[in-house]
């Protein structure tokens, strides 16, 4: 019968002393924020804004964006992430949609030839679970 060998504990240790390296340099670094006055003085900051506004979405501009796709309003909703009753309230005017929904919209008005591939492909993936 064959023995296994044990691995070298060199890749253990050599995480282990990472990782301690990695909290002294940490512990360096808060000891040091009190004393800074203003970060980008000592570091690199950078600050990036996308100026991505959604658009507002009316009853009517949900209405065309699903049909844009194609799809019915359980179908679109699940493509969106959201519940059926949310699209059915959007399209009524009863809500309104908000956040990462609408900039979802937003993408497939934007390229509705690349969602309509996509939400087929995601189709024919739930057909064949």
């Amino acid at each position: 019968m064959a023995k296994h060998k044990r691995k070298s504990s060199s890749r253990r240790s050599s995480r282990t002393s990472f990782g301690a390296e990695l909290v002294k340099r940490l512990g360096r670094f808060a000891a040091e924020l009190p004393k800074i006055r203003k970060l980008s003085d000592r570091f690199t900051c950078r600050t990036d804004r996308l100026p991505l506004r959604p658009t507002v979405y009316t009853p009517e501009l949900v209405k065309q964006t699903r049909r844009i796709l194609e799809a019915s309003q359980p179908v679109f909703a699940r493509f969106l992430g959201v519940s059926a009753s949310a699209v059915r309230d959007w399209e009524q005017g009863l809500k309104q949609p908000r956040g990462s929904a609408c900039r979802l919209m937003d993408e497939i008005r934007r390229d509705p030839t690349y969602w309509r591939l996509r939400l087929e492909e995601t189709a024919e993936a739930m057909r064949a679970i």
